[in-house]
């Protein structure tokens, strides 16, 4: 079975690499539910502001999150048609993983 990737590797990369940090998933969290400045995010973390903005730099590039000025502040609010992509690859995946394994159990069935 073929993996038909509408991510490159380096996306998919990029991706997995944001999700794997507790914090950046918190993040993409709370900008899910609402727009969230940095200010305010920061204000969330018992880490310096400057750590949170290379957090949301790497969601950022990961494109999981979009960053925009309004006025002094820089909101940042999630993405979902990258979640929603790197959801139907990991779907790929498990598809894939599960066709084997129904093939296992059918040659295990088979009588020797």
């Amino acid at each position: 079975m073929v993996v038909h990737m509408e991510l490159s590797d380096g996306e998919v990369d990029r991706i997995f690499r944001a999700l794997a940090d507790r914090t950046r998933r918190d993040i993409l969290r709370r900008t899910l539910q609402a727009e969230q400045s940095v200010s305010a995010l920061a204000a969330a973390y018992d880490v310096s502001f400057a750590a949170v903005q290379k957090h949301v730099a790497v969601l950022e590039a990961a494109q999981l999150v979009v960053k925009r000025a309004e006025g002094r502040e820089r909101l940042v609010r999630a993405h979902p048609d990258t979640i929603a992509r790197a959801r139907r690859l990991l779907g790929e995946y498990e598809r894939m993983w599960r066709a084997r394994i129904d093939r296992l159990d059918e040659l295990l069935a088979e009588d020797p």
